[in-house]
């Protein structure tokens, strides 16, 4: 099972980025994909969550209005477009796949993304 981030970067205040996840090694369309982030000294949060078939998608209210959370079930890609930038969005991204199969629950993590705005 891998979850690969990138598109991670140094970007200006209102600028845009655009990550992706790219996973392999599980069935994506059956999981819920979501992205978390993680700056120095605070906890890892919940920045937007997606459910397997995309119909229900829950934000952050930090980022509601700026972030989208998109799936491409056919490139087993999902991807966070984030829009007017701020530093305090300033962060450590991974993704995260949740689901089940016969075997039971599981839950993978990627290994993350820098993104630093800087303002």
């Amino acid at each position: 099972v891998q979850l690969v981030e990138s598109g991670g970067g140094l970007v200006q205040s209102g600028g845009s980025l655009r990550l992706s996840c790219a996973a392999s090694g599980f069935t994506f369309s059956s999981y819920a994909m979501s992205w978390y982030r993680q700056s120095p000294g605070k906890e890892r949060e919940l920045v937007a969550a997606m459910s397997s078939a995309g119909g229900n998608t829950n934000y952050a209210d930090s980022v509601k209005g700026r972030f989208t959370i998109s799936r491409d079930n056919a490139k087993n890609t999902v991807y966070l477009q984030m829009n007017s930038l701020k530093p305090e969005d300033t962060a450590v991204y991974h993704c995260r796949a949740q689901g089940r199969d016969f075997f039971g629950l599981h839950d993978y993590w990627g290994q993350g993304t820098q993104v630093t705005v800087s303002s």
